[in-house]
C-alpha cells in the first residue's frame, strides 16, 4: 500500500494521528490501533515475537488500543518498518502500529496486569529454553522477520500411509494449522502446511526436524516454503483449509481415512492433548490388539503392529468396521437414563447439520447420528469424541451404516428414531454462513447471541443456574448487547447447558443461540 491509499484505510483516524503532531521519534514502545475487542494478549504479543523479545505489554480494550514494549529500539525499528508496507491483521481486522511518545512502559501498580504478565511469562520460557535461532544472538533467539508461515515437509522412508489428519495432528501441537495441502513429487510424499504465525512454523520445525512419525519409519523433513500462504480449492483427503469448512470436496466424495494410533516409540506413541487442555483437534482411536499381518514374520516391525489393510494402503480401525468418507456416526457410551435423540441433534449440530438420529431400540447407550456430509461428520467426531456427557465419556466412529432407517409403519420404536432433515435449527444450511467460521472445540465458555434488549444478566445467570449449572463469569459484548460470553463451572456443564437451552424461547420472539466459545472472560 502506498502512502495515500493507508491514510485512505485508516479513515479519519490518521488525521488526530499525523495532523496534530508530527510522528514519534523511534521507541522501544509501540501503539497499536483498532485492535479487535475479543483479541487475546497471546495475540498481541505475537505480532512482535518475530523481531525480538517482548518485555511488557499494557492492553486498553475500552478504546481498541494496545501499548507493546519491545526488548530494544533495534527490535522495534524493524518491527515498524515490517509492518508498515503490510499491515498485520488480527482476528482478520487491520491493525494499525506507530511509535508511542513513551519510553518504557510502567504497569507494576496497574490492575488487570495479571493476564498480560502471564502470557509474557509464559512466551519468555518457551524463549528462553532451547527454542533459540542458531546463529542468532541468545537473547533475540526468536523467528527472522519476512520467515514464512508456510513449512514444506518431505516424509522419507514411508512404511505406511501418512495421511493428512496424522500430520494435523502431529503440527497442532505447536499452534494453529490453517491449511495443509498433500501430493506427491519426485516418487516423495511431501505436504505443504500452514501456521497461523511464523513463530509457530519456526518452533514446528526446530521440533521435528529428522523425527520419525511412527518408530523407525515415516522421517520428517522439514524446510521453510518459498509460499507465505497457501490456496486451497477443495476439502477432501489431499488438502484441506480448516477456515474454511464450506469448500467442495472437488470429486463428489472425500475418502477421509479415519486416523490410527500406534504403540510405537514414533511421535504418535500416545495422542497429544491438544492446546490449552482442549481434548486433541483430531481424536486418535487408542489401536489395541493388533495382529502382525501374515508373511511380515514376528518382530519384523519391532513394537510397532499394524493391521494388514494399512500395508495394502487403506487404514482402519480394528473392529469398527466404519466406512472412510461415511456422513453416518456410531455414537456409544452414553447415559441411556438422559441421552435423547432431540440432545444429540442439537450437540452434533454445533459441528454440521444433523439428518437423523437413531438411539438404539435394545441398547440405549448406542445411537447413530446421521450428519449431512462425510466432512460434518469427520469433524463433529473430532471434537466430540472423548468428551464428557451426563457423567459418561462420550465415543464416536464413522458406523458401518450409510444412512439412518425410518422405523416402517407400526414397528415399535418409542420416539427413538428422528428426522431432522426438514429443521429449522440447522447451522450450516447458508452456504458461506458466518458459522462456518465459529466453529470451536466444546469449552466451558459459550457464546449466547440474539438476546433480546428486555433480558437483564440476571435473567440469563438465573436460566443456566435454573439448568444447574454453576456461572463463573458473565459479560455482554460492548458493541453489540444481543451477544454475551457466560463462562461455567466445567466443559460437561457447558455441553449440558447448549443442548437444553439453545432455541430457549426468550420471550418477545427471541430464541437464544448457544455455541461454545474460543475465549475466555
Amino acid at each position: 500500500m502506498n502512502n495515500s491509499t493507508r491514510s485512505a484505510a485508516n479513515g479519519n483516524d490518521n488525521k488526530k494521528f499525523k495532523g496534530d503532531r508530527p510522528p514519534c521519534s523511534p521507541s522501544r514502545v509501540l501503539h497499536l490501533r483498532k485492535i479487535p475487542s475479543d483479541v487475546t494478549e497471546a495475540e498481541i504479543i505475537s505480532l512482535g515475537l518475530p523481531f525480538g523479545k517482548v518485555t511488557n505489554l499494557l492492553m486498553l480494550k475500552g478504546k481498541s488500543q494496545a501499548f507493546l514494549e519491545m526488548a530494544s529500539e533495534e527490535a522495534a525499528v524493524t518491527m515498524v518498518n515490517y509492518y508498515t508496507p503490510v499491515t498485520p491483521h488480527l482476528r482478520s481486522q487491520p491493525v494499525f502500529i506507530q511509535y508511542s511518545n513513551h519510553r518504557e512502559l510502567k504497569t507494576d501498580n496497574l490492575p488487570n496486569q495479571a493476564r498480560a504478565q502471564a502470557a509474557l511469562q509464559a512466551v519468555s520460557a518457551v524463549q528462553s529454553g532451547s527454542l533459540a535461532l542458531p546463529g542468532a544472538p541468545a537473547n533475540e533467539g526468536t523467528v527472522l522477520p519476512g520467515q514464512s508461515p508456510v513449512l514444506r515437509i518431505i516424509i522419507e522412508n514411508l512404511f505406511y500411509p501418512v495421511t493428512l489428519e496424522v500430520l494435523h495432528q502431529i503440527f497442532s501441537k505447536f499452534g494453529t494449522v490453517l491449511k495443509i495441502i498433500t501430493f506427491t513429487k519426485n516418487n516423495q510424499f511431501q505436504a505443504l502446511l500452514q501456521y497461523a504465525d511464523p513463530l509457530n512454523a519456526h518452533y514446528a520445525k526446530m521440533a521435528l526436524d529428522g523425527q520419525n512419525i511412527y518408530n523407525a519409519c515415516c522421517t520428517l523433513r522439514i524446510d521453510f516454503s518459498k509460499l507465505t500462504s497457501l490456496n486451497v480449492k477443495y476439502n477432501n483427503d489431499k488438502s484441506r483449509d480448516f477456515t474454511r469448512l464450506d469448500l467442495p470436496t472437488g470429486d463428489g466424495q472425500p475418502s477421509l481415512e479415519p486416523p490410527m494410533a500406534f504403540g510405537a516409540p514414533g511421535i504418535i506413541s500416545s495422542p497429544y492433548a491438544g492446546a490449552a487442555g482442549f481434548a486433541p483437534a483430531i481424536g486418535f482411536p487408542q489401536a489395541t490388539g493388533l495382529s502382525v499381518p501374515a508373511g511380515l514374520g514376528p518382530g519384523a516391525l519391532g513394537p510397532l503392529t499394524i493391521t494388514s489393510s494399512a500395508v495394502t494402503g487403506r487404514m482402519a480401525i480394528p473392529g469398527a468396521g466404519g466406512i472412510p468418507g461415511n456422513s453416518v456416526l456410531l455414537v456409544t457410551n452414553l447415559n441411556p437414563d438422559l441421552i435423547t435423540p432431540h440432545g444429540l441433534f442439537i450437540l452434533f449440530g454445533v459441528y454440521g447439520d444433523v439428518h437423523r438420529v437413531k438411539i438404539m431400540f435394545n441398547k440405549k447407550e448406542n445411537a447413530l447420528v446421521q450428519m449431512a456430509d462425510a466432512n460434518q461428520a469427520q469433524l463433529a467426531m473430532n471434537h466430540l469424541s472423548g468428551q464428557r456427557l451426563y457423567g459418561k465419556v462420550l465415543r464416536a466412529t464413522l458406523s458401518k451404516h450409510q444412512a439412518v432407517q425410518l422405523p416402517r409403519e407400526g414397528q415399535e420404536d418409542q420416539g427413538l428414531t428422528k428426522d431432522f432433515s426438514n429443521s429449522p435449527l440447522h447451522r450450516f444450511k447458508k452456504p458461506g454462513s458466518k458459522n462456518f467460521q465459529n466453529i470451536f472445540p466444546p469449552s466451558a465458555t459459550l457464546h449466547l447471541s440474539n438476546i433480546p434488549p428486555s433480558v437483564t444478566v440476571d435473567d440469563l445467570k438465573n436460566l443456566f443456574t435454573e439448568a444447574g449449572c454453576s456461572v463463573k463469569a458473565f459479560k455482554f459484548f460492548q458493541k453489540d448487547r444481543k451477544m454475551a460470553l457466560i463462562q461455567l463451572g466445567s466443559v460437561e456443564e457447558a455441553i449440558q447447558a447448549l443442548i437444553e437451552l439453545h432455541n430457549h424461547d426468550l420471550g418477545e420472539n427471541h430464541h437464544l443461540r448457544v455455541s461454545f466459545s474460543k475465549s475466555t472472560i
